[in-house]
């Protein structure tokens, strides 16, 4: 692999960081409280003996956001990956279903799929992974011009031996996946500073962002479901979950 220059990834990170920001911005400018309602549970938060609005609607918001953010930056650090490999290897992002990225090193063609952390899929997403690597295995290795085929599932943090995942594919975790991509046993670390490149300007913008979308969530959910400053918990399990349609046997 060609030696990477760190400079080269400090600026793609510096430069590609900012739509980070952004699309967090954007997802706050796009939410709908009727929408995040129903994707929440109503009975919990009355178990948790939530009396306030502005706390219900703060809970809500910071658990959509947070599922949300994290889909975010796993776009983020995906873009990163195949930076860095086309640095290094002259890697590509892949066109194959499930592949992330893909490159030929040592007579060796490497499928990736990237994953921003080690609690990513469920069992149908793990199966589906499974059979897109078998896939594009099979279709690869009937080409006389591929060499052997190695599939990765690489995983951006956490710290993990390296292992076989169901017998077909390597699994590679933090240190380790960036190494992978790289040789660089150090570019783990390397990432992290120019990762808060102008993070507190952004973070200031879109918690003026959270602070007026609260407001006006709240007023909202006052209006529609709050009687004289009380929640309305009938109302609101009603529009979360009503939905009576049972055929008669």
């Amino acid at each position: 692999m060609e030696k990477l220059n760190l400079n080269e990834v400090k600026e793609f990170v510096n430069t590609n960081i900012v739509t980070f920001h952004e699309n967090k911005i954007k997802t706050l400018e796009n939410l709908d409280l009727r929408k995040i309602l129903k994707a929440k549970n109503p009975y919990l938060f009355k178990a948790k003996n939530v009396t306030l609005a502005s706390e219900l609607i703060l809970s809500i918001l910071d658990a959509y956001l947070s599922s949300s953010e994290e889909k975010i930056f796993g776009d983020f650090l995906e873009k990163l990956a195949v930076f860095i490999s086309l640095k290094t290897c002259k890697g590509r992002k892949s066109a194959v279903s499930g592949v992330d990225l893909e490159f030929t090193h040592k007579n060796m063609h490497h499928l990736i799929s990237i994953k921003s952390g080690p609690n990513w899929a469920n069992s149908s997403q793990l199966n589906a992974l499974e059979n897109n690597f078998k896939t594009a295995v099979t279709v690869l290795r009937q080409s006389h011009h591929t060499p052997q085929v190695q599939p990765v599932l690489g995983i951006c943090y956490g710290k993990t031996r390296t292992t076989t995942w169901r017998g077909i594919a390597l699994k590679v975790v933090g240190q380790n996946f960036w190494y992978y991509i790289s040789e660089n046993e150090n570019l783990y670390t390397d990432i992290i500073e120019p990762l808060g490149y102008r993070a507190e300007e952004h973070n200031d913008k879109f918690l003026e962002e959270k602070g007026r979308v609260l407001n006006l969530f709240t007023q909202e959910f006052l209006e529609d479901f709050c009687v004289e400053g009380n929640i309305d918990w009938e109302r609101l399990v009603k529009f979360n979950s009503g939905n009576l349609d049972l055929m008669n046997g």
